[in-house]
């Protein structure tokens, strides 16, 4: 990111990461080695932010916080300080290596005097405090923003509110831990299986809306903010979503009543899921927190497609 004199709002991925459990590390290891650990795994973020074009705004104690002008290269750089740090020789405690974290999320900032403010620094800042030892966390505006290749490798886990917004944000975890996502994703492209398909038509009361990779992933809830406004009192804010990776179509439910499937629209395979996923295949019947009923305002008709 280019220094800035005066405010300017420019659109970047922020990104966060910290050491986990640094404080143990102290305790464990003593002050000067402890400091001296903290500061490899500094150097770590700082060497994967510049290598993937990013820029180190700042570090506070064991934290770091980048910019980077794309999204894809935010996750590049976060994908290999996970890896770079999970696999050091000289980052482990007792046998066990050192863990960070990460948050990242892309949105608008003010950047001014080699600094940067707004709503999305707090987001993505957000973000890193829900990821675990060892997990990229992001939003759905920077999964937004990636190709297949690293869409592929997210998967929405939970919702969290977030400071200033009314409304619950999705979390999606990134997969880094799969050796070389690229090479994996461009072989599943090349190797289309029967069972894989290019697009899912849904039809709900008079609205007809496609998932495909235009519009990877459609949301289904009471709120107004969903793709798909469906109301009800078994139907929560955000319901269930589904998903387009590798040719497949995932339903991922996150309601309190659940989300039944019917195959074929009939007499079919029925399936029930709260809280978890299923791959949708075929055609049939979803229904929000009922069993599927043809005519219901609740039950949503779908069928998956190839070209």
């Amino acid at each position: 990111m280019a220094a800035q004199s005066m405010g300017e709002d420019v659109e970047l991925a922020v990104l966060f990461a910290d050491v986990v459990g640094s404080t143990r590390l102290y305790e464990r290891m003593g002050d000067q080695r402890a400091r001296d650990m903290v500061a490899l795994c500094i150097d770590v973020m700082r060497g994967a932010t510049e290598h993937c074009g990013g820029t180190v705004i700042k570090t506070m104690g064991d934290e770091v916080m980048a910019t980077f002008p794309s999204a894809e290269a935010a996750l590049n750089a976060a994908a290999q300080m996970q890896k770079q740090i999970s696999a050091h020789t000289q980052l482990r405690v007792e046998g066990q290596p050192v863990s960070i974290r990460i948050g990242c999320h892309y949105g608008p900032v003010v950047a001014e005097s080699h600094d940067i403010f707004g709503s999305t620094v707090h987001t993505a800042n957000r973000m890193t405090s829900q990821a675990k030892a060892g997990q990229i966390i992001i939003t759905e505006a920077t999964v937004g923003q990636l190709t297949a290749q690293w869409r592929s490798a997210c998967r929405l886990i939970d919702n969290a509110p977030i400071k200033g917004q009314r409304t619950e944000v999705p979390l999606y975890e990134v997969l880094w831990q799969v050796d070389d996502v690229t090479s994996m994703v461009r072989m599943v492209g090349q190797d289309v299986d029967r069972s894989s398909f290019t697009r899912l038509r849904l039809w709900w009361l008079d609205r007809e809306l496609l998932v495909d990779e235009q519009r990877p992933i459609l949301t289904i809830g009471r709120a107004d903010e969903n793709d798909l406004v469906v109301k009800g009192n078994l139907v929560s804010r955000l319901h269930a979503r589904i998903e387009y990776a590798r040719h497949k179509f995932t339903l991922v439910d996150h309601s309190t009543n659940g989300t039944f499937v019917r195959e074929g629209g009939g007499g079919g395979e029925e399936a029930f899921v709260r809280r978890d996923s299923l791959q949708l295949k075929g055609g049939g019947l979803i229904s929000l927190g009922r069993m599927p009923e043809a005519e219901s305002a609740q039950t949503i008709r779908f069928v998956c497609e190839r070209d």
